[in-house]
């Protein structure tokens, strides 16, 4: 976990933990666009922990057929 500019960065690693998710589906979420919003700087791919929230506010249910 990094803190830079105001908000805190995380890994895949930190980022999947965070979120309750195995790093290959976060990986592989990252891969079709269907999941959260990253950082891509040199070879590393970050998460602001903001965009992790905001992800999850996103994906909230009421039912298995209606969204929040």
């Amino acid at each position: 976990m990094t803190v830079a500019n105001g908000f805190t960065t995380l890994n895949t690693s930190e980022a999947a933990a965070y979120l309750g998710l195995g790093e290959s589906t976060l990986e592989k979420l990252r891969m079709t666009g269907k999941g959260p919003v990253y950082l891509k700087i040199g070879r590393r791919c970050l998460y602001a922990q903001h965009d992790l929230d905001a992800w999850l506010a996103q994906h909230r249910r009421i039912s298995t057929t209606r969204a929040a």
